[in-house]
């Protein structure tokens, strides 16, 4: 037995990368499956091109009042229905109040958000958000149109 000799094997270092794979896999799933609700925003409703009305169409409806609440650059707050003078210095509960009483009497009535160019984004975020946790279903934003 003089003639056995052991095989002396060499050590390596390798890295074994199947179960970092395995590890960011599933990392992966997680950041998929959670990133929907991640997400937050206002639901608007945008209006398509072959369907929309102009407003005075909706306004002209027998049944129908045209509703605007509107946002000054230092964040006061006026509504105005059926483009009658717009009462200014108003509480945001006092306007969610009036837009709920208009559409109990005319419930076809849009309503819409608009602010100044120098109105923070903030606040029309929040108005939109305290009109929908009151109930009001269809809340749009006004806007200039470009000729």
């Amino acid at each position: 037995m003089a003639g056995y000799q052991r095989k002396k094997r060499k050590m390596t270092a390798e890295i074994n990368v199947v179960p970092y794979i395995d590890v960011m896999l599933v990392l992966l799933i997680i950041f998929m499956v959670t990133s929907p609700f991640v997400t937050q925003g206002v639901d608007v409703e945008l209006p398509k091109t072959a369907t929309a009305k102009p407003a005075s169409d909706l306004a002209g409806d027998s049944d129908a009042s045209f509703i605007i609440v509107e946002i000054d650059r230092d964040g006061n707050l006026g509504l105005s229905v059926n483009d009658e003078e717009v009462k200014r210095g108003l509480s945001l509960q006092d306007i969610i109040v009036r837009v709920k009483a208009e559409l109990s009497l005319k419930p076809n009535s849009p309503v819409a958000v608009g602010g100044d160019a120098a109105t923070p984004y903030a606040d029309v975020v929040l108005v939109l958000d305290e009109l929908s946790q009151a109930g009001i279903p269809k809340v749009g934003l006004l806007t200039d149109i470009k000729e």
